[in-house]
């Protein structure tokens, strides 16, 4: 039994036998390495820079869409309930700036893990696409909860002034974050295959 939808492999599952047990494992795998990029941050305010969003991608990438998306979820949900996993060491559900955000973690992986078991993750464009597309879902939904935030705190929340809280200062990091990923993901698949050879 296995929680891998697909037909086509992702790149991990070139190295770890499929089972349930080590599904499990991986998920739990990707929610920490989640975790842990969470801690790499630039305090800002309403929405602090973090290395969240490069594990969000590689966790969908490497993970597939099934797996890559319940590691999210396992994330959010230990962070919900407590755990000091979300940025700066914090913990708990409550409305706040990068509420949205957290739940397109969700959504993000799941697309990249979508485009990353068509393309087999060899091809530098399929990967990038995909995690545009991720990226994209995480501000989807990390906008409209930020915006309804700023309201109410009584800061400005209409769409200029959400999309320079919320989007342009990450503009740039994303991209470079983007670029990143989509040179190792490929990289990684050329050298999986040289192995087998």
């Amino acid at each position: 039994m296995s929680l891998t939808l697909s037909t086509r492999p992702t790149i991990v599952d070139r190295f770890v036998p499929k089972s349930l047990a080590a599904d499990i494992a991986l998920v739990v795998a990707g929610a920490a390495l989640t975790a842990g990029a969470a801690q790499i941050a630039i305090p800002m305010w309403p929405v602090p820079i973090t290395g969240q969003t490069f594990a969000v991608l590689l966790a969908g990438a490497a993970l597939g869409k099934a797996r890559g998306a319940l590691s999210m979820a396992l994330y959010v949900f230990l962070g919900a309930i407590g755990l000091p996993i979300f940025s700066g060491a914090k913990s708990g559900w409550a409305f706040g700036p990068t509420l949205g955000y957290l739940v397109g973690f969700i959504a993000a992986a799941a697309i990249v893990g979508y485009f990353a078991e068509r393309s087999s993750g060899s091809k530098w464009f399929g990967v990038a696409v995909g995690f545009i597309a991720g990226n994209a879902a995480i501000y989807l939904f990390g906008l409209p909860v930020l915006s309804a935030f700023l309201g109410s705190v009584g800061y400005p929340n209409d769409l200029s002034a959400t999309v320079n809280a919320g989007l342009a200062p990450f503009v740039v990091g994303d991209a470079i974050k983007i670029a990143l990923a989509s040179t190792l993901l490929p990289g990684a698949w050329a050298l999986v295959k040289r192995v087998k050879r």
